[in-house]
């Protein structure tokens, strides 16, 4: 009875040890740095410090781009009132559709040829 007790435990402890074995080679292969997790997640650091040196690049290209645009905008509505206030003191000019003998320019050479002294 105790040989075969003796037995038992022979097998018990080979499959624990079989156990264990097959345990360390699946945790050497999950953190393997090329191939497994570990590999995945070194991949993943480089990759979100490549995404973070990006967003800053992109930050200071928006900030630059949005300085500018405010320029543009702020020069659009000055040139905006300019416009707005010549076309208001176009109001101020007379119709010419409304004057019955439009004075049209002439040009004199001399003015001794007309018979006035100047």
């Amino acid at each position: 009875m105790s040989q075969i007790a003796d037995i038992l435990l022979l097998c018990g402890a080979l499959g624990a040890a079989l156990y264990c074995m097959i345990l360390s080679n699946r945790l050497r292969r999950f953190t393997d740095l090329e191939k497994g997790v570990g590999g995945a997640v070194a991949v993943l650091s480089a990759q979100v410090d490549d995404l973070q040196m990006l967003l800053s690049r992109s930050q200071a290209t928006a900030a630059s781009a949005v300085s500018t645009l405010n320029e543009a905008s702020e020069r659009a509505e000055t040139a905006g009132k300019r416009i707005e206030l010549l076309l208001a003191s176009l109001h101020d000019l007379p119709d010419v559709t409304a004057v019955k003998h439009p004075v049209v320019p002439t040009f004199v050479r001399h003015s001794h040829s007309t018979g006035k002294q100047a």
